[in-house]
């Protein structure tokens, strides 16, 4: 099988949302001698961004979109160990938690995928998240960047919690902190001194691309 078929199958399970494809694809790039960075960006992060666009014209739907996410990470579980030290060295961390209060991740989920999928390496605090593991998790690792996401106004707090616990720290001159999630907006953001606001998330990796 060629080199340009392989990556073509590793794109066309992500859109398709096929796992067992995904890590059959995966497998093959390995014994092939395909570089796994090479296999990962124009193999299933070509087949995220895909769906990514897709979604935002909304040609597809969430459920799509999380099975094409799931069929992305069945890959990645088996291309990443074979990345070389030194790369995954290069790569920007992030982190993407809901922040404390609310339990609601589909968003989050999402912005980890597209993350991810943007060459970034991504730590899910998950949901519920208390502040102060925010802040420490963003110090202590040294993060790039913070994507805070909540779908309840009374959590909205917890945002700028978040914001002026880095503040309190001494990191926050260090990480970009975006925020997303239907009561948020652009001057919410402005208001609590975070760096952007996300209106989905395609939208937060492109910034935090362009930022990085």
């Amino acid at each position: 099988m060629s080199k340009e078929a392989i990556l073509n199958k590793l794109s066309d399970a992500v859109v398709n949302g096929k796992p067992d494809l995904a890590k059959e694809g995966a497998n093959e790039a390995l014994t092939s001698k395909i570089d796994a960075l090479d296999a990962i960006n124009n193999g299933l992060v070509k087949g995220m961004s895909i769906v990514g666009d897709k979604y935002a014209a909304r040609q597809v739907y969430l459920p799509q979109v999380l099975m094409s996410a799931h069929t992305m990470y069945a890959g990645l579980d088996i291309l990443l160990p074979a990345i070389p030290k030194s790369a995954v060295a290069d790569m920007k961390r992030c982190a993407v938690a809901v922040v404390e209060g609310d339990v609601h991740d589909i968003g989050k989920n999402i912005v980890k995928t597209m993350l991810t999928a943007s060459g970034f390496d991504v730590t899910d605090l998950g949901k519920d998240v208390p502040t102060q593991t925010i802040v420490d998790f963003a110090k202590e690792k040294k993060l790039f960047a913070v994507a805070l996401s909540t779908l309840m106004t009374p959590t909205m707090d917890c945002m700028k919690a978040a914001v002026d616990g880095l503040v309190e720290s001494g990191y926050r001159k260090n990480v970009k902190v975006c925020i997303g999630g239907p009561p948020t907006s652009p001057e919410f953001a402005k208001e609590i001194g975070a760096d952007h606001r996300d209106a989905d998330a395609k939208d937060c990796a492109s910034w935090l691309k362009e930022v990085a």
